[in-house]
Protein backbone atom coordinates (compact mmCIF):
# COMPACT_ATOMS: atom_id res chain seq x y z
CA UNK A 1 0.00 0.00 0.00
CA UNK A 2 2.92 2.29 1.14
CA UNK A 3 4.79 1.77 -2.35
CA UNK A 4 1.61 2.01 -4.36
CA UNK A 5 1.12 5.43 -2.76
CA UNK A 6 4.36 6.51 -3.35
CA UNK A 7 4.44 5.09 -6.67
CA UNK A 8 0.97 7.65 -7.36
CA UNK A 9 2.72 10.55 -5.53
CA UNK A 10 5.37 10.30 -7.91
CA UNK A 11 3.22 10.43 -11.24
CA UNK A 12 1.44 13.25 -9.81
CA UNK A 13 4.77 15.03 -9.69
CA UNK A 14 5.27 14.21 -13.06
CA UNK A 15 2.60 15.35 -14.41
CA UNK A 16 2.72 18.14 -13.02
CA UNK A 17 6.14 18.87 -14.17
CA UNK A 18 5.16 17.91 -17.57
CA UNK A 19 1.93 20.55 -17.84
CA UNK A 20 4.50 23.16 -17.22
CA UNK A 21 4.44 25.61 -14.13
CA UNK A 22 1.80 27.69 -13.40
CA UNK A 23 1.83 31.12 -11.10
CA UNK A 24 -0.52 33.66 -10.68
CA UNK A 25 -1.33 36.03 -13.55
CA UNK A 26 -1.52 38.82 -11.57
CA UNK A 27 1.90 38.39 -9.82
CA UNK A 28 4.03 37.12 -12.79
CA UNK A 29 2.02 38.23 -15.77
CA UNK A 30 1.09 41.69 -15.23
CA UNK A 31 3.27 44.49 -14.76
CA UNK A 32 2.40 46.66 -11.33
CA UNK A 33 1.38 50.05 -12.17
CA UNK A 34 0.15 53.08 -10.61
CA UNK A 35 -2.23 53.95 -13.64
CA UNK A 36 -0.18 56.84 -15.10
CA UNK A 37 -0.03 55.04 -19.02
CA UNK A 38 2.42 57.91 -20.26
CA UNK A 39 5.27 56.74 -17.43
CA UNK A 40 4.25 53.28 -18.44
CA UNK A 41 5.22 54.08 -22.00
CA UNK A 42 8.16 56.09 -20.80
CA UNK A 43 9.46 53.08 -18.82
CA UNK A 44 8.33 50.53 -21.99
CA UNK A 45 11.16 52.65 -24.35
CA UNK A 46 13.78 52.51 -21.30
CA UNK A 47 13.35 49.02 -21.06
CA UNK A 48 13.55 48.67 -25.03
CA UNK A 49 10.33 46.48 -25.05
CA UNK A 50 8.42 46.33 -28.11
CA UNK A 51 5.25 48.00 -26.23
CA UNK A 52 2.46 47.63 -24.45
CA UNK A 53 -0.38 45.15 -24.18
CA UNK A 54 -3.83 46.13 -22.39
CA UNK A 55 -5.65 43.26 -21.12
CA UNK A 56 -9.14 44.84 -21.01
CA UNK A 57 -11.69 42.22 -18.84
CA UNK A 58 -14.53 42.47 -16.13
CA UNK A 59 -15.11 39.80 -13.23
CA UNK A 60 -17.99 38.32 -14.84
CA UNK A 61 -16.61 37.34 -17.93
CA UNK A 62 -15.94 33.35 -18.39
CA UNK A 63 -13.56 34.08 -21.27
CA UNK A 64 -11.37 36.54 -19.23
CA UNK A 65 -11.76 33.79 -16.83
CA UNK A 66 -10.45 31.27 -18.96
CA UNK A 67 -7.43 33.11 -20.21
CA UNK A 68 -6.44 33.92 -16.06
CA UNK A 69 -6.52 30.09 -15.58
CA UNK A 70 -5.29 28.57 -18.43
CA UNK A 71 -2.95 30.84 -20.63
CA UNK A 72 -1.75 33.97 -18.72
CA UNK A 73 -0.49 31.91 -15.50
CA UNK A 74 1.50 29.32 -17.92
CA UNK A 75 5.20 30.30 -16.61
CA UNK A 76 6.55 30.17 -20.72
CA UNK A 77 3.71 32.53 -21.71
CA UNK A 78 5.06 34.73 -18.67
CA UNK A 79 8.53 34.74 -19.25
CA UNK A 80 8.36 36.15 -23.05
CA UNK A 81 5.65 38.29 -23.09
CA UNK A 82 7.39 40.03 -19.73
CA UNK A 83 10.28 39.99 -22.15
CA UNK A 84 8.76 41.92 -25.07
CA UNK A 85 5.92 43.74 -23.56
CA UNK A 86 4.55 45.65 -19.87
CA UNK A 87 1.58 44.00 -19.69
CA UNK A 88 -1.24 45.97 -17.64
CA UNK A 89 -5.23 44.63 -17.22
CA UNK A 90 -7.77 47.49 -17.47
CA UNK A 91 -11.49 46.60 -16.19
CA UNK A 92 -13.89 47.60 -18.33
CA UNK A 93 -16.58 48.51 -15.35
CA UNK A 94 -13.86 50.12 -13.32
CA UNK A 95 -14.19 53.97 -11.89
CA UNK A 96 -10.78 53.84 -10.54
CA UNK A 97 -8.92 57.04 -12.64
CA UNK A 98 -6.12 56.27 -14.63
CA UNK A 99 -3.92 58.59 -16.86
CA UNK A 100 -4.28 57.55 -21.40
CA UNK A 101 -2.05 57.95 -23.43
CA UNK A 102 -2.69 61.64 -24.27
CA UNK A 103 -1.96 62.27 -20.29
CA UNK A 104 -5.41 63.13 -19.71
CA UNK A 105 -7.14 61.44 -16.25
CA UNK A 106 -10.12 59.49 -17.12
CA UNK A 107 -12.11 55.91 -15.73
CA UNK A 108 -10.98 52.84 -16.09
CA UNK A 109 -14.38 52.30 -18.22
CA UNK A 110 -14.24 55.25 -19.94
CA UNK A 111 -11.03 54.28 -21.40
CA UNK A 112 -12.27 51.39 -22.42
CA UNK A 113 -15.70 51.97 -23.84
CA UNK A 114 -14.68 55.68 -25.19
CA UNK A 115 -11.19 55.13 -26.23
CA UNK A 116 -10.55 51.85 -27.06
CA UNK A 117 -14.03 50.71 -28.21
CA UNK A 118 -14.39 47.49 -25.82
CA UNK A 119 -17.71 46.13 -25.72
CA UNK A 120 -16.70 42.73 -25.42
CA UNK A 121 -14.07 40.98 -23.27
CA UNK A 122 -11.51 40.08 -23.06
CA UNK A 123 -9.47 42.56 -25.69
CA UNK A 124 -5.89 42.12 -25.82
CA UNK A 125 -4.41 45.61 -27.22
CA UNK A 126 -1.06 46.02 -28.17
CA UNK A 127 0.05 49.58 -28.76
CA UNK A 128 3.59 50.69 -30.09
CA UNK A 129 5.99 52.93 -28.10
CA UNK A 130 4.02 56.26 -29.13
CA UNK A 131 0.79 54.55 -27.74
CA UNK A 132 -0.93 53.78 -31.09
CA UNK A 133 -2.45 50.25 -31.58
CA UNK A 134 -0.98 48.28 -33.54
CA UNK A 135 -2.99 44.86 -33.12
CA UNK A 136 -5.99 44.39 -31.32
CA UNK A 137 -7.42 41.04 -30.38
CA UNK A 138 -11.22 40.34 -28.98
CA UNK A 139 -12.15 36.71 -27.18
CA UNK A 140 -9.89 34.00 -25.70
CA UNK A 141 -7.27 32.14 -27.80
CA UNK A 142 -7.81 28.42 -28.48
CA UNK A 143 -4.84 28.06 -25.63
CA UNK A 144 -1.42 28.95 -24.97
CA UNK A 145 0.11 28.17 -28.48
CA UNK A 146 -2.16 30.91 -30.35
CA UNK A 147 -1.61 33.40 -27.70
CA UNK A 148 2.31 32.54 -28.08
CA UNK A 149 1.56 33.11 -31.60
CA UNK A 150 0.06 36.68 -31.04
CA UNK A 151 2.99 37.62 -28.87
CA UNK A 152 5.07 36.76 -31.83
CA UNK A 153 3.28 38.40 -34.21
CA UNK A 154 3.33 41.53 -32.39
CA UNK A 155 6.68 41.19 -30.97
CA UNK A 156 8.30 40.06 -34.26
CA UNK A 157 6.48 43.07 -36.37
CA UNK A 158 4.81 40.49 -38.57
CA UNK A 159 1.80 42.72 -38.22
CA UNK A 160 3.30 44.53 -40.82
CA UNK A 161 2.74 42.36 -43.34
CA UNK A 162 -0.20 39.77 -42.63
CA UNK A 163 -3.38 39.17 -40.78
CA UNK A 164 -3.04 37.04 -37.69
CA UNK A 165 -5.82 34.71 -39.15
CA UNK A 166 -3.24 34.11 -42.28
CA UNK A 167 0.41 34.07 -39.46
CA UNK A 168 -1.92 31.01 -37.65
CA UNK A 169 -2.73 29.70 -40.73
CA UNK A 170 0.94 29.74 -41.77
CA UNK A 171 1.82 28.19 -38.44
CA UNK A 172 -0.29 25.69 -38.00
CA UNK A 173 0.69 24.40 -41.52
CA UNK A 174 4.27 24.45 -40.56
CA UNK A 175 3.87 22.51 -37.17
CA UNK A 176 1.33 19.94 -39.11
CA UNK A 177 4.56 19.55 -42.10
CA UNK A 178 6.78 19.13 -38.69
CA UNK A 179 4.80 16.23 -37.80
Amino acid sequence: MKSLLTGLIFMLLALTVQAGETRDPYKYFFNETWGDFTEELEKARAENKKGIMIFFEMDECPFCHYMKTNVLNQSEVQEYYRKHFLLFAVDIEGDVEIINMQGKTVRQKDFAFKENRVRATPVFAFLDLDGKRIFRHTGKTSGVEEFMWMGEYVAEGIYKKMSFSRYKREKRKASKAKK
